[in-house]
């Protein structure tokens, strides 16, 4: 029998602590029994895809809000980039740096990839909506920003 490490709906998410943009450690026990947590990972800073990902989570936040939900971005940037990024695009959420991939690796989403035929190890888009228990409630693997926001705010409408 394998047992799995990595994140499963309805399981407990795993507790982190990691370097926020808001300059205070952030760890996702301080959610529990108050808000939901969309903790959505992305690859870097400042790049297209990320970039219109992050500005829809923007221009939605308003909606997130009201159904009591926060938002936590992670990458593996360091605070300088992320510092950046939050005041170039106006990002009313914050930004956690997860330099070593720690976290990434404990949520499974830090795997091989391929651009352009040369291999590396980085984050796969992936977001995960954590209850206010502290619990898996959903997982977006893949993510295909297209369309994302709409999937989610769905969820949380429903919660």
């Amino acid at each position: 029998m394998v047992v799995s490490l990595l994140p499963v709906i309805g399981k407990p998410a795993p507790d982190f602590t990691l370097p926020s943009t808001s300059g205070e450690p952030v760890s996702l026990r301080q959610f529990k029994g108050k808000k939901t947590v969309i903790l959505y990972f992305y690859p870097k800073d400042d790049t297209p895809g990320c970039t219109k990902e992050a500005c829809d989570f923007r221009d939605h936040n308003a909606e997130f809000d009201r159904h009591n939900t926060v938002i936590l971005g992670v990458s593996t940037d360091g605070m300088e980039s992320h510092q950046h990024f939050l005041g170039k695009h106006h990002l009313p959420f914050t930004l956690l740096a997860d330099e070593d991939a720690t976290v990434s690796k404990m949520y499974g989403v830090y795997k091989q990839r391929n651009l352009y035929g040369k291999k590396y190890m980085g984050i796969e888009r992936t977001t995960f909506v954590i209850d206010k228990t502290g619990r898996i409630a959903q997982i977006y693997p893949k993510v295909k920003v297209e369309g994302h926001i709409e999937a989610l705010l769905e969820f949380v409408r429903e919660d």
